[in-house]
């Protein structure tokens, strides 16, 4: 009888300090989560480890935008400001940046899943299309025709476009001067094959043009500067009153429908990034000159003729790209007909 007494005088007691035990372990759990919390915010706010921290993929994987650029263009200046980065970063998103020799290259990365956005002139997205890349225009710069040139060395006896027949004409094949190539061509009453094209990156194509493997050079900026200043070679005609050459900033379809958030963000760095530039030339070309290797005077050259400020996609601009395609579709250069428009962000971005 006792010990039931004494049983039930412990069975209280155990059970005040069971639950005693049960609150401190909870309070503990607690403080373990608000200090991992914490620690997860410093490294967010710190941008070091901030991606774990924020934005992820479905599959759990920090996001990550890839960014593929060239030598020249509002990308490339965006990537050596570095304000992109930093605002990208502080969400806890990761920013990759792949250069490329050209807007064909650079397209094709995005065809096989390589990149996410990336920026090339007029043509590159016309051959992408028609190969069946994911891709959409998400914005444009205003036109630059005297950006882009078809070039003979200064002492060429070549003095018109016409004078190109029989011709070796060096470009990169599928860029935004093929298309000037061929109005060029169809201007001085010359038909395609009544010149040898020779497709070559422009590395390759300098060293072509500089050696005579070649008669003439059909180049964008800031290559066509650089080479105006090296080798004096003399502009046969620009794009002037011929094409708009434009610089598209484009995108891999999928990544911008799952997250316009980010693509906003970018455009809107783009457009600020171009303010800038736009005042500052010489700035621009002793930026960039250290990434390029290429000399100050000659990036300033080209800084000074083109044009700057994003722009959205509308139904004037998609026009001029289809008119595009039509010709390359008339020349057997794609191999099927396309229509430009379905490579809009939305049914709104070509109205």
């Amino acid at each position: 009888m006792r010990g039931r007494e004494e049983a039930g005088r412990r069975r209280p007691a155990a059970q005040a300090l069971a639950s005693a035990a049960a609150l401190a372990a909870v309070l503990i759990l607690a403080a373990s989560l608000l200090t991992a919390c914490g620690a997860g915010g410093s490294q967010a706010a710190a941008g070091t480890d901030g991606a774990e921290a924020g934005r992820t993929e479905s599959g759990g994987e920090p996001l990550t935008v890839r960014i593929g650029y060239q030598k020249y263009g509002t990308l490339n200046i965006l990537k050596a400001d570095g304000q992109l980065n930093r605002k990208l970063e502080e969400q806890g998103i990761r920013v990759e940046w792949t250069e490329f020799p050209g807007g064909p290259q650079l397209l094709e990365a995005l065809n096989v899943g390589s990149i996410d956005i990336g920026h090339t002139g007029e043509a590159p997205p016309i051959f992408a299309q028609a190969a069946g890349a994911p891709l959409v225009y998400l914005a444009h710069e205003p036109p630059s025709p005297r950006s882009e040139a078809l070039l003979v060395p200064k002492d060429s006896d070549i003095q018109t476009v016409a004078d190109l027949k029989g011709k070796k004409v060096a470009l990169n094949k599928g860029s935004n001067v093929h298309y000037l190539l061929v109005k060029l061509l169809e201007q001085a009453g010359l038909a395609y094959d009544d010149i040898e094209t020779v497709y070559l990156p422009p590395a390759d194509g300098r060293a072509a043009f500089e050696s005579g493997k070649v008669d003439a050079w059909v180049i964008w900026d800031p290559f066509f500067a650089a080479a105006e200043t090296a080798t004096e070679a003399r502009i046969l005609a620009d794009g002037t009153d011929l094409v708009q050459n434009h610089e598209f900033i484009l995108g891999e379809r999928s990544f911008v429908e799952r997250h316009p958030d980010v693509i906003e963000i970018i455009l809107a760095e783009a457009d600020r990034i171009d303010g800038w530039a736009k005042d500052h030339p010489k700035e621009v070309a002793e930026l960039l000159s250290p990434q390029l290797g290429i000399d100050v005077p000659s990036l300033e050259l080209a800084a000074k003729r083109r044009q700057y400020g994003v722009q959205r996609v509308g139904a004037e601009v998609l026009e001029a790209q289809q008119r595009i395609a039509d010709t390359f579709r008339q020349l057997g250069l794609i191999p099927v007909d396309i229509r430009v428009e379905e490579a809009a962000v939305s049914p709104e971005a070509g109205k």
